[in-house]
């Protein structure tokens, strides 16, 4: 009987709803949970969260090694898979010492020294056993792969504004602060206002709008008002066929930002079309589901029990966990998809502590080739507690991606 290593290490290939999807396991790669360290599907790499640890599991000292480190481990998943960082398109970095960018920038220049991927960054509380972590997304046709630049940014920028990989487009994360002069406003609703002006200006370079946009990523700190972002986000949507959305509160964002939007869209509209569940009514800011050709973008899940007194109710992770894992089912199955589809996966803990806990449930859902997988605690822990209506804090969110 073959080991889980050993069917890792044989790049299995199994077939879901007639995607072909390959694990990618480096050779000597340890595994921390239930996740494959990349999976090819259809021509794209989606790499797991590469931390700081070197092969002998050791993390190096110095901001610079670590950071060095994490590239070093993203090119050896996507090595692995017979590509190069040439292929990269899309790198998002955790950051746990987030106040600038300079090391980062510094390192990926290294790596990227041109034709740079899109990238986003977002400062966490906690990670698990790394100071920093970074995800990616590859693809093999670099005869599809264009950079996009913009007039607001300067062309020696280590990343590049999108990154168009055939008919899709990853952005790279806009600030609420003005790209030429840093400066950032008092007022939210400005923050909010110039994120989208820059996103406007990219979609615009690769011809495209908000209306092409299938999965966005709102990042806001402690002090940015949630009700002010999604007011001003609906706007640019049209409601009911909004993007699928992961709407995350962060420790902090580089150089003192408090709002920030990254994400992916396709250049075909033909080839976009939302999912709903029947228990989902529309909503103004986020679908639940989105469909860019052959990709499907999800929205992030909590443990949240829709409905009529919906809410919270469970105290624990585990039982938080399996409610989001149905209510992720909701939209596969709407699809005509189910787990085996899912491509990579991004989970949010409320306690990093509780990742083997999370973990132990998270693998009940997958078969030997798990998806590829980021886990972060973005925020200190919250008070667990139910409140006077017997709701819980929210312990875990996910946000998925499968390939029909």
């Amino acid at each position: 009987m073959k080991t889980l290593l050993a069917v890792f290490a044989t790049a299995l290939t199994f077939n879901a709803s007639s995607a072909e999807l390959h694990p990618i396991l480096p050779s000597g790669m340890k595994l921390f949970g239930a996740y494959s360290p990349g999976m090819m599907a259809n021509g794209v790499l989606y790499v797991s969260g590469q931390g700081a640890e070197d092969a002998r599991g050791h993390v190096p000292t110095g901001e610079d090694s670590q950071l060095r480190q994490c590239f070093s481990n993203i090119k050896t998943v996507v090595a692995a898979a017979g590509l190069t960082m040439q292929h990269v398109v899309y790198v998002q970095v955790y950051l746990t010492h987030y106040s600038d960018e300079e090391s980062l920038n510094r390192i990926s220049k290294e790596f990227f020294p041109s034709d740079p991927p899109a990238r986003s960054v977002m400062g966490v509380a906690k990670l698990n056993g790394t100071p920093v972590e970074m995800s990616a997304v590859a693809v093999r046709d670099l005869a599809g792969k264009q950079t996009i630049t913009s007039p607001a940014y300067s062309p020696d920028l280590p990343f590049s504004p999108a990154v168009r990989a055939g008919d899709r487009l990853y952005v790279s994360g806009v600030y609420g602060r003005d790209p030429t002069t840093g400066k950032i406003p008092d007022d939210p609703a400005a923050q909010v206002d110039l994120a989208f002006t820059q996103l406007a200006q990219i979609l615009k370079a690769a011809g495209a709008d908000f209306s092409n946009l299938v999965f966005v990523n709102p990042y806001l700190t402690a002090r940015f008002p949630t009700d002010v972002m999604n007011r001003i986000y609906a706007t640019h949507f049209e409601f009911g066929n909004t993007p699928a959305r992961a709407t995350i509160e962060v420790a902090g964002l580089p150089n003192g930002a408090n709002f920030e939007l990254s994400g992916v869209a396709v250049l075909d509209l033909a080839k976009r079309r939302s999912v709903r569940p029947k228990n989902m009514p529309p909503s103004p800011t986020a679908s639940p589901c989105v469909f860019a050709g052959d990709t499907f973008y999800c929205s992030a899940k909590s443990g949240f029990i829709p409905g009529v007194n919906g809410g919270i109710y469970a105290p624990d992770v585990e039982t938080q966990l399996r409610q989001t894992m149905r209510n992720l089912l909701d939209g596969l199955e709407e699809a005509g998809l189910n787990f085996s589809n899912v491509v990579s996966s991004n989970v949010y803990l409320d306690n990093i502590d509780d990742f083997s806990r999370m973990n132990r449930v998270y693998a009940q859902y997958f078969g030997a080739a798990p998806p590829a997988r980021t886990t972060v605690q973005q925020l200190a822990p919250a008070d667990r507690k139910a409140d006077s209506r017997g709701h819980y804090p929210t312990l875990e969110q996910i946000s998925i991606v499968a390939v029909k």
